[in-house]
């Protein structure tokens, strides 16, 4: 009898002797789990970080065409963009997205000569550029050849709800000196992480 009850155990016997049910429960659990997590995973790849493709030499010598980048879009909900920070933004009068460093923010003075940025009257320490600023003055070239303010823009102080923002590849970028001051409306988030190429895989350094 004792032998009987072990080998049984933990099996459903119907009442008419017909064959053990199968745990049609653990199946759905299962179901449902796989569930679950594609739907976090799909929220969690489109409202909070989005990949983002570079496109042209503007951020070179630190991003290249072709490279892919995580875009946490939910970090400035929370607080806003700080200067040094590498974000993604919308430029309607362009019809698309451009990557470019935040230089200043709202209330911040802005000036730009030659390779010379300062901000409220400091020299801001562009480490990030700095080898590629060496390489031009050995040249006896600058690097940047693109000064602020300007005729198109006369005014070098950053207003509220907005950011000033300058690509790493000064001479060869679209940005804040020829745009204007980006409204944080139209940031799309902070760049984190370049994914793609494998060999380019690093946390982005703000």
């Amino acid at each position: 009898m004792q032998q009987d009850l072990q080998q049984g155990q933990g099996e459903v016997v119907e009442p008419d002797g017909k064959n053990p049910r199968k745990p049609k429960n653990e199946v759905l659990e299962w179901i449902k789990a796989i569930a679950i997590a594609l739907v976090l995973v799909i929220l969690i790849r489109w409202l909070l970080f989005k990949p983002f493709i570079v496109d042209g030499p503007s951020m070179q010598p630190n991003f290249h065409t072709g490279e892919r980048v995580i875009v946490n879009e939910i970090l400035y909900d929370i607080r806003s963009p700080q200067r040094g920070e590498v974000i993604v933004f919308h430029v309607p009068s362009e019809g698309r997205d451009f990557i470019k460093r935040v230089i200043g923010v709202a209330g911040d003075t802005v000036k730009v000569e030659g390779d010379v940025v300062t901000v409220n009257g400091q020299p801001v320490n562009e480490s990030y550029i700095q080898g590629a600023i060496d390489e031009a003055h050995k040249n006896n070239a600058l690097y940047n050849n693109k000064n602020f303010p300007n005729e198109n823009f006369t005014d070098g102080t950053v207003p509220e709800g907005h950011v000033f923002v300058m690509g790493d590849n000064r001479s060869d970028s679209t940005d804040s000196r020829m745009i204007g001051y980006v409204p944080l409306g139209d940031i799309v988030g902070r760049a984190d992480l370049i994914f793609w190429p494998v060999k380019d895989i690093s946390v982005i350094n703000h």
